[in-house]
């Protein structure tokens, strides 16, 4: 094996660390853009977390303008405007294309494969991997990085076996779902390098409730509801879409959308009062007079039969409950207070967060890499030179709907390109 020192820049070698999103693009731009790349994977394959995402299906990107990607990346968006404007999301679309993956646009311009398949997304880039003979290492795992004065010039595994390098690109992720490998190895090598580490948290996760009424509707979901969210009397959000009961709480898109907002709140949102809009499309007026017609309709009937068209069978129970009313008492009997209760609860279900989801369970997370030390431009360290970052192991995160993946596929391509010392040399 060469020697690690005295590297020099000719020699044009990149390891990238790590086979996620952002790691399997960073290797291809930069094997595209010349470079000869050494990709380490600490598991036995790539793409493991990846071919879960979407619930299986793989929502690629988003497929809107480079300024709503950034306002859809609260968490430090704006750093990715140069890393967009190169590789926007029509690129990533194409990519896939030339790929063999056909695609699909769906609600709120989020793409899928039209197979539906996250596993045929991750297969694509495996085959476009060996394709280019992009050297592959699984069981793989970083324990530093090799340097000489201020460079990069290799890595060294945990087995502790170096290999040399021109450039290195970490793309470990973030600390969520650390089965899939996203075990926070990154946040170490980075501090090692002298990087600021902004400490990790959930971004987009399920919420526990202080309630545990909502353990027994466990697996109840609920479509074209909103969900609005309030911390210390002022609203911090809305969301507009499905959610699912859980046996701790909460979860579904528009939970894990909200989440990224209440997460930031003192003590992890804590406290947050949330208020479930089951009918968004009637007014408390117009709801008020479909319970009345019903009420009237079924009025020798148990209120609980009366009333099955107005909420999920297995939702009226629990209504019911709350506003105190005896599910076996007659239609007719029904007082004005008691149906007032009902449309007050079928509008603004309260309920409070307790407390996120531990970090394990997020499907992103805020937090990482501090990007004031990092070249938005080529994704370069500005504490070493040759050490790139790509992906979510980056301070940037951002909600549902695509938008986390393109940034992981652009911050990718441009730490690859840059790594290569080919950046502007585009590939697709």
């Amino acid at each position: 094996m060469k020697s690690y020192s005295r590297f020099s820049r000719s020699e044009n070698h990149v390891i990238v660390i790590g086979g996620g999103p952002a790691g399997m693009m960073a290797a291809l731009a930069a094997r595209e853009a010349g470079a000869t790349v050494t990709l380490w994977e600490r598991n036995d394959n790539l793409g493991k977390k990846l071919s879960i995402t979407g619930k299986g299906r793989c929502n690629i990107t988003n497929n809107a303008p480079t300024d709503e990607l950034i306002k859809n990346l609260p968490g430090n968006g704006a750093f990715l405007y140069s890393a967009f404007s190169r590789f926007p999301a029509q690129a990533t679309m194409d990519f896939f294309t030339e790929l063999g993956v056909e695609l699909k646009t769906e609600r709120g311009r989020r793409v899928f494969p039209l197979s539906d398949s996250a596993r045929q997304v991750v297969d694509s880039l495996c085959s476009r991997l060996q394709e280019a003979n992009v050297n592959v290492l699984y069981r793989r795992r970083a324990a530093r990085l090799l340097t000489e004065k201020d460079r990069i010039v290799g890595a060294e595994d945990t087995r502790g076996e170096k290999q040399s390098a021109a450039a290195v690109v970490l793309a470990t992720g973030g600390a969520s779902y650390p089965a899939t490998g996203s075990s926070g190895d990154g946040y170490k090598l980075a501090s090692a390098a002298g990087h600021t580490i902004i400490d990790p948290r959930p971004a987009l996760a399920p919420l526990e409730t202080n309630e545990t009424w909502p353990g027994e509707l466990t697996g109840l979901s609920l479509k074209n509801v909103r969900l609005s969210a309030f911390y210390s009397g002022k609203a911090v959000g809305r969301e507009f879409g499905e959610l699912l009961f859980t046996h701790f709480g909460l979860s579904g898109p528009i939970v894990l959308s909200l989440s990224r907002t209440i997460t930031a709140l003192p003590n992890g949102g804590a406290g947050t009062e949330l208020a479930l809009d089951i009918k968004p499309a009637l007014s408390m007026e117009q709801l008020d007079k479909r319970l009345l017609k019903e009420v009237e309709v079924g009025s020798r009937k148990h209120i609980i039969n009366a009333l099955a068209g107005l909420s999920p069978a297995a939702l009226l129970p629990l209504l019911l409950r709350l506003a105190d009313i005896p599910p076996d008492r007659y239609a007719h009997q029904l007082s004005r207070t008691e149906r007032a209760r009902l449309p007050a609860l079928l509008k603004a279900l309260p309920l409070t967060v307790k407390s996120p989801r531990p970090l394990a369970e997020a499907i992103v997370t805020a937090g990482g890499i501090n990007v004031k030390e990092v070249d938005p431009k080529t994704m370069a360290s500005k504490k070493l030179h040759g050490l790139y970052f790509a992906g979510e192991l980056l301070d940037v995160d951002g909600f549902t709907g695509g938008y986390n993946l393109q940034a992981a596929w652009a911050s990718g391509y441009i730490a690859g390109q840059s790594a290569a010392g080919k950046l502007g040399q585009m590939f697709l």
